[in-house]
């Protein structure tokens, strides 16, 4: 083999390896930050990891909402209609935040099955839904409850 070829052959491996660390560390990372939905039923079966940070969300149960006298504590169940799973959240909840409203909640569950979240999205009007959490309730046979107008 000539001295240019060595050369060349050397600097397309030394490439590929480049781009091959690249696309390993990109997916290593992409990996880490993947938080996946799960259903209140599909955590009530365990099919959720536990203390691996994941989107839950549903429904809220209506009169399920306790907040605690004297700190920013809150616990609420959330639903699918099929099962429920309770979460609990220390934080001002968004402004949006209602009983009977789809939500969705970042954290991680606990040994107990509540959902410890450090994050809770509500809806941002009337008609608005997560599109996971109507997915979830399409999925087990509920329709999302029409909203009542308030006036």
């Amino acid at each position: 083999m000539n001295p240019l070829r060595k050369k060349r052959l050397i600097i397309i491996l030394a490439i590929l390896v480049g781009v091959g660390a690249a696309v390993g560390l990109a997916l290593s990372a992409l990996q880490q930050n993947i938080n996946l939905f799960y259903t209140p039923t599909q955590i009530a079966n365990g099919e959720a990891p536990q203390d691996t940070r994941i989107r839950a969300g549903g429904m809220v149960e209506k009169g399920s909402l306790q907040r605690s006298g004297d700190s920013l504590d809150v616990k609420f169940i959330v639903t699918d209609f099929s099962k429920s799973v309770t979460i609990s959240y220390r934080g001002i909840l968004p402004d949006l935040f209602r009983e009977g409203q789809g939500i969705v909640a970042l954290g991680k569950i606990n040994a107990d099955g509540v959902v410890v979240a450090d994050e809770v999205l509500a809806k941002h009007d009337e008609k608005y839904m997560p599109p996971e959490v109507t997915k979830a309730l399409k999925d087990s046979g509920q329709s999302a409850p029409t909203p009542v107008k308030e006036g």
